[in-house]
Parts: C-alpha cells; sequence; structure tokens
C-alpha cells in the first residue's frame, strides 16, 4: 500500500491552529487523519525541502511576519520547530527553499518585500541576508501598490524570479550567497495581475498564472540571461463567466505534457495540453473542485491524483488524474481542513 504524507497550510482567523498534516491512502483513493502538525499564526503557505528533512512555513506573530523552521520527522513525518525569523509588517504569502536547502525566499504580498534566508546544516533560518522591497502600481483597483505574491528559483537555480500582482512584472534577481540583485523585468499586460510561475521541465518554457484576469501566459525563458518573452496568453475561465474570479495556483506535471491552473469563483481546475515543440496550450476541460474557493492545488508524489484545497468551504477534493489525457475524475470531496490555503506533499511536485 502507497501512503503519502501531506501538508497543509492555513489562515488561523476562525478555527484553524496552524498546519495540517494528512494522508493519501493511494490504494483505497482516499485522504485521512488530517491532524494538526504545527500550531502557528497564519501559515498560509509552506513548502518542503527536496531532502524531505524541513518544511518552512510563513508566520504570523503579533506585529512581526516572517518565515518558521520545522524539522520533519524521518518515520512519524511529525514537525519539530526549529526557529522563526520574523520582522515588523504583515506576514508572507509564499515562501520557497532551493534544492539544496540552503537559502529559503519569501514573497510579502502587504510589505511589497522579498526576503532570503540562508539556512543552518539543520535547516533552521538564520537572520535576514536580503530585504529587497518594490514600487510601482497598475490600473486595477487592487493595485495600488506593489502585492509580492510569489518568490522562487529558476529551474538551475542562477535566479531568483519574484512576481507583483501589484505592478504586473515578472522580476528576475541573481542570487549569490543569498544576496538578490535585479537583473531581468518582464512586464505582462496592465491590469493582469501576475500571481504565480511554473517552468516546464525542459526549462525552456515557464507558465504565469494571473489573479486579476484569469489568463495563463505562456512565457519562453532565457536561462543564459533570466529574462521572459510572451508566446501566448489563454482564458482559464469561460466567456460567459461573469461573476468574479481570481485565478490561484498554476502546476505543470513533471512529463510537461499538461498544465493545470485554479479559478476561485469559478471554483474549478482548468486543464491544458502542452505543445512540446513550443510550450503553447490547447484547452481540454474545467473540472469542478467541489468546494468555494480553491486556492492552492498539488499532485501527489505519483502524479495519479490531484489534491484541491477550497478556503471558504473548509474543504479538500481529491481526484484521480489520468496521465494520458490530464484528466480529474472525482473520487473524494469535503474532506474537512479549517482555512485551507496551500497544499504540498512529501516528495511531491513543486
Amino acid at each position: 500500500m502507497a501512503e503519502y504524507v501531506g501538508y497543509v497550510g492555513t489562515y488561523t482567523k476562525q478555527e484553524s491552529k496552524g498546519v495540517y498534516q494528512f494522508t493519501l491512502d493511494t490504494d483505497n483513493k482516499e485522504l485521512k487523519d488530517v491532524k494538526l502538525a504545527a500550531e502557528l499564526g497564519n501559515p498560509t503557505y509552506v513548502t518542503v525541502s527536496d531532502d524531505h528533512k524541513n518544511l518552512y512555513a510563513v508566520t504570523k506573530e503579533g506585529d512581526n511576519g516572517g518565515v518558521t523552521a520545522f524539522a520533519i520527522h524521518e518515520e512519524t513525518r511529525d514537525l519539530t520547530k526549529l526557529n522563526t525569523q520574523t520582522a515588523a509588517g504583515s506576514p508572507p504569502c509564499h515562501v520557497s527553499t532551493d534544492h539544496e536547502n540552503s537559502t529559503v525566499v519569501t514573497a510579502n504580498y502587504h510589505t511589497t518585500n522579498i526576503v532570503s534566508y540562508l539556512t543552518n546544516e539543520d535547516g533552521s533560518l538564520n537572520p535576514a541576508t536580503s530585504v529587497v522591497a518594490h514600487e510601482g502600481t497598475g490600473p486595477h483597483e487592487r493595485q495600488e501598490k506593489p502585492h509580492m505574491h510569489y518568490a522562487g528559483f529558476t529551474p538551475d537555480e542562477k535566479y531568483v524570479i519574484a512576481i507583483d500582482l501589484g505592478s504586473d512584472r515578472v522580476i528576475t534577481y541573481e542570487a549569490d550567497e543569498g544576496k538578490l540583485i535585479e537583473v531581468q523585468v518582464f512586464n505582462t499586460t496592465p491590469g493582469s495581475g501576475p500571481r504565480h510561475i511554473t517552468f516546464h521541465p525542459n526549462k525552456k518554457y515557464a507558465y504565469v498564472m494571473t489573479e486579476l484576469s484569469s489568463e495563463v501566459l505562456v512565457l519562453h525563458y532565457n536561462e543564459e540571461v533570466g529574462s521572459f518573452s510572451e508566446q501566448q496568453s489563454v482564458a482559464t475561465i469561460p466567456e460567459d463567466f461573469h461573476e468574479t474570479n481570481d485565478g490561484s495556483a498554476i502546476h505543470v506535471s513533471s512529463d510537461g505534457q499538461f498544465v493545470y491552473a485554479g479559478n476561485r469563483g469559478h471554483n474549478s481546475i482548468a486543464v491544458y495540453k502542452v505543445d512540446q515543440d513550443t510550450g503553447k496550450l490547447t484547452f481540454i476541460e474545467w473540472t469542478s473542485t467541489e468546494g468555494n474557493w480553491p486556492r492552492d492545488f498539488v499532485l501527489d508524489p505519483s502524479e495519479e491524483f490531484l489534491i484541491a484545497t477550497n478556503q471558504k468551504s473548509n474543504t479538500m477534493t481529491l481526484f484521480d488524474r489520468d496521465k494520458a489525457t490530464g484528466k480529474l475524475s472525482l473520487v473524494q470531496s469535503e474532506v474537512q481542513v479549517p482555512e485551507p490555503v496551500c497544499v504540498k506533499f512529501i516528495g511531491g511536485v513543486k
């Protein structure tokens, strides 16, 4: 029997207490054993190191925000807090670590900062190495200032990519011993509100989810200089859907064949087939997440399943995933998790 352990980052505004843990039973096709893994304030986004030894969670402590490092127990997968690094202001909304787990980066929607930290041998965090504040606005009412929504590494880890929903920018930073130096800026269509990025396994293409315009942008990536150029934009919601929709998460299968994009409002996952020569996308289908406001989703380590988190209905939903067609089939819905935002597996796809 194959079982995989996952973690859920949450808001703690109502009933949630922090980071939750669950198990995916692949034989019985069910999510089970949901439990509190770590009590923490607003750990909305979490990430797991490639060696599965550490978990990092964004954190709110009083009037401060930052990131907390945990050790993951090798057998039980329980979390043990190592330390926290915080500064004045709201907590970040995104956290990533590199393959060697030597550098952790965060993005902060409210303070306009991206921050980098070097880690110690046990995965604990040193004080911030770089703090980069941003400036800029956009035409949308939610673009009154920068809103950094993502900070993560390029596939070769030569660069850190930061995404600013507030000024419609994808910014490339050189990362030198944790120090961040801006080298490139890609401007998306004004008012689109870029949110998250994922890279094709061939490293030539990247896919950006826009929150405000509900699109996937297909970008060509020049890994030599860290620059992007747009190849295509595709809608993530039907033309006749006129209610509020905020684009959420975006992920690509490890074989590079399919891209998945989340819609909050339409409450769906959009599925696309990838042209392996051009990176361009062809729409396949929408699948309901069977809940309200799917903030994030993830492919499990086998990539035979997809799990979506519905923030406003306090649920997770499990889907079977057809690896040949990319299509999703509902298996289990209404798995209770309070205020879920982000979901990550040990050994899962980033």
